[in-house]
């Protein structure tokens, strides 16, 4: 069974439902059982270093962390509460000015309770990396699920 459905309620609703995600003009390019694919628009308010014309490095993380959390929920393929627990991002190239970020995710291993996702970012060519993560999230649960050891909301 396909859950298009789903992936298609995660488009048009994310950038409303995590507002920097909005704020940023986050776009999302693909969204499946997969992985989460999305491009960033260069932003002259995103340079960290305006002398070299470099993206700063927080941009480029909060880029990652959004992306592995709709990974995420569309490997899982239904609403649930998540939260990232890990993220090491790698650094392995600087960002070169004027040109868009685009943000690869995938989850390689889901259990019970904690998901390890990978995500790469580039910007002309997936085979020369800006940055490359290894992230680990926690699920929590369907929104308004009771939890079975804590009994809270």
């Amino acid at each position: 069974m396909s859950n298009q459905p789903f992936y298609d309620i995660l488009r048009r609703s994310y950038a409303t439902s995590v507002p920097h995600v909005g704020e940023l003009g986050i776009e999302l390019t693909r969204i499946d059982g997969e992985a989460a694919e999305a491009r960033l628009p260069c932003k002259p308010e995103f340079l960290g270093d305006v002398e070299r014309q470099l993206i700063h490095t927080g941009v480029i993380t909060t880029l990652i962390d959004s992306i592995c959390g709709i990974a995420l929920l569309a490997h899982i393929g239904k609403p649930t509460r998540i939260a990232t627990l890990d993220l090491r991002v790698d650094y392995l190239r600087p960002s070169r000015p004027g040109k868009d970020l685009v943000c690869r995710a995938e989850c390689y291993r889901l259990t019970e309770q904690i998901a390890f996702l990978r995500a790469t970012v580039w910007q002309d060519d997936p085979a020369a990396p800006v940055a490359s993560c290894l992230a680990a999230f926690m699920r929590t649960g369907r929104p308004g699920e009771k939890s079975e050891r804590s009994g809270l909301q």
